[in-house]
């Protein structure tokens, strides 16, 4: 199935699929959503669109998306030692799939 890509605007940068998801967010809550809500979340690009994370998602796991939430989750400051630091700003995204499709992560 071939997937056709809107013209994106002069600012944005052509990601390709496996640059879109970095990896998959499998925690307590994310696996509860899978197994009751066919939710699936990934931290992605930060300059990645939901359209861009819907097309690699569909890409890489061949599988219909039907709704794709973004967020942009701000750093945490740390401490090592005497030295205050903070991590590093992520995207993550919440990725809603068809009734009729899965992911394994496992």
């Amino acid at each position: 199935m071939a997937h056709i890509k809107p013209p994106a605007p002069a600012n944005a940068i052509d990601l390709e699929p496996h640059q879109v998801l970095l990896r998959p967010l499998v925690t307590e809550k994310g696996v509860h959503r899978a197994s009751r809500n066919n939710q699936y979340a990934f931290q992605i690009h930060r300059d990645a669109t939901k359209l861009d994370v819907k097309n690699a998602v569909e890409t890489l796991f061949d599988v219909k998306v039907e709704k794709v939430r973004t967020q942009t989750r701000k750093g945490k400051t740390r401490r090592y030692r005497f030295r205050a630091g903070r991590t590093a700003d992520w995207k993550k995204a919440i990725v809603k799939l068809g009734p009729d499709h899965r992911i394994d992560f496992f």
